[in-house]
């Protein structure tokens, strides 16, 4: 009789660079399973859905994806609606496993369900890491030592740890044990989730699982050619193909990171070498070290002091936070970049820091409300990376650089110069000129009747004055955090970063 070895799937939903399923096929017969967890698909404390409708889809999809990719190979995947520590004692027993091997994965809740997991069961629980381009016993360090600024451990990594080659899928799997039913894939009715409404808009079609996530690869860098210039583009916000967009893939796990560092490789051996490729990996680091930082200090990621347990006085302002939500604000590369989010579940890099810094910094509104919102909605949820770019933005972080904002107007006018992005998803404004389009708010009467855009009608007056509201909000964090106040009365407030 042949050993059986449940392989407990989490973010890791591919077949390639997979090391709890490549030890499990070297000792026994694997058993994929994926437990869809209601958990996941409740209500947080702030009142948003868990998991929100773009990132469901992206879930059913990708396990759909792996179900067939594991078919062709002569298994299948293994789904059961419920609680993993319910769900995988009763597998053990019926399948008479020797093992569970997991890919380990960071963040408080993710913790609490692997002790549980490991409490329910009485066969070897066996747990590997594989989110990162490096792996924790890769490190120059210990992660309790993990530098507290990014620069520093970058450049300790890249002078003294080396990328291990992504592991390659198998080509072919023994089938399921006799008997075992391989379970039904739910809908998104059966999680209570609504269908997600398609926007023409759109930049890409995000389509879950490790086959879109290969085809993206390819296309981005071998058929496309982009990757060359990904240092010069990554900041645009419209199109398919200012950025990589590996993110979604990336955060669900059918897509190594690993991988891409193989493949980046690979383009610089065939194609070039430059800024732009090492660029890439640069923003790979930066993903790493989210994780790492999560796991060097756990719920404190997550308070509403952050990293630096700053006690701020955050307002909690449900009508302008709804506003923010809504893409209603009055600022325009701020309103086209939510209603980009809300029509798709995606942003780009570049409005993401924009809108966190409207929030919290000229809103003054309680950063955890925007990191909630973000888990909710974001195709590309990852914990790590989601809670602690957004305690960098809210000032409390751990590489915090004090009190600095985003000056809206100016970054607009850099990243989207003739207004085609506000354009786009603003239609109202579609009529101003590229000189008036970001600041809507200068239109005097005759102007509004030329280009037949009211104010405060057609589209909102700003919600708040920029300067000012950053001036108030920055006084505040100053006296919070034990700084002394600049004197603004000789030179205006820092126009924020580039």
């Amino acid at each position: 009789m042949q050993d059986n070895i449940l392989v407990w799937l989490r973010n890791d939903l591919r077949l390639h660079d997979h090391r709890p399923l490549q030890e499990a096929l070297r000792k026994a017969r694997p058993i994929m399973v994926y437990c869809v967890d209601p958990r996941q698909f409740g209500t947080t404390s702030m009142g948003f859905a868990k998991t929100g409708v773009w990132r469901s889809q992206f879930l059913l999809e990708s396990l759909a994806d792996l179900r067939e990719n594991l078919k062709k190979l002569g298994s299948d995947l293994v789904i059961r609606l419920g609680k993993p520590e319910e769900i995988l004692p009763a597998l053990v027993v019926e399948t008479q496993a020797i093992a569970i091997h997991y890919h380990e994965a960071v963040g408080t809740e993710e913790d609490r369900v692997e002790l549980n997991v490991e409490n329910s069961v009485k066969v070897d629980f066996n747990g590997y890491w594989g989110h990162t381009l490096y792996s924790p016993d890769e490190l120059p360090f210990n992660l309790m030592d993990l530098p507290e600024l990014f620069t520093k451990f970058r450049k300790l990594v890249e002078k003294e740890a080396d990328v291990e080659r992504a592991i390659a899928a198998p080509t072919k799997l023994p089938p399921l044990p006799e008997g075992l039913d391989p379970g039904r894939l739910p809908t998104l009715e059966d999680l209570n989730v609504p269908a997600p409404t398609p926007s023409s808009l759109g930049v890409l079609s995000f389509k879950g699982g490790e086959s879109a996530a290969i085809d993206r690869l390819q296309t981005y860098f071998w058929k496309n050619d982009c990757l060359k210039t990904y240092k010069e583009t990554r900041n645009d916000m419209l199109g398919a193909d200012y950025s990589s967009k590996f993110s979604p893939w990336l955060a669900m796990g059918c897509l190594s990171p690993r991988y891409v560092h193989g493949e980046v490789l690979r383009y610089e051996r065939e194609r070039v070498e430059n800024e732009s490729t090492y660029w890439l990996i640069f923003e790979l680091l930066w993903r790493d070290y989210f994780q790492f930082i999560c796991f060097k200090h756990g719920a404190e990621v997550f308070k509403k002091t952050g990293l630096l347990q700053a006690w701020l006085p955050w307002k909690d302002d449900p009508d302008r936070f709804e506003l923010w939500k809504t893409g209603m604000t009055g600022f325009p590369l701020v309103d086209a970049n939510m209603r980009e989010l809300a029509a798709t579940g995606f942003m780009s890099n570049r409005g993401r820091q924009n809108v966190a810094s409207f929030l919290t910094k000229n809103l003054g509104i309680d950063w955890r409300q925007g990191a909630a919102y973000f888990e909710s909605i974001l195709i590309d949820y990852d914990v790590c990376s989601n809670w602690g770019n957004w305690n960098y933005s809210a000032g409390v972080g751990n590489d915090a650089r004090g009190f600095r904002f985003f000056n809206i107007t100016k970054q607009a006018k850099d990243y989207d110069p003739q207004g085609d992005y506000v354009r786009h998803w603003c239609p109202e404004l579609a009529t101003l000129p590229a000189t008036k389009i970001h600041e809507p708010w200068k239109l005097d009467p005759a102007e509004q009747k030329q280009f037949a855009v009211r104010l405060g009608v057609d589209y909102p007056n700003p919600v708040v004055d920029l300067f000012a509201s950053a001036a108030a909000n920055e006084l505040a964090y100053n006296g919070a955090m034990g700084i002394e106040s600049p004197d603004r009365s000789q030179k205006p407030i820092k126009r924020g970063r580039n």
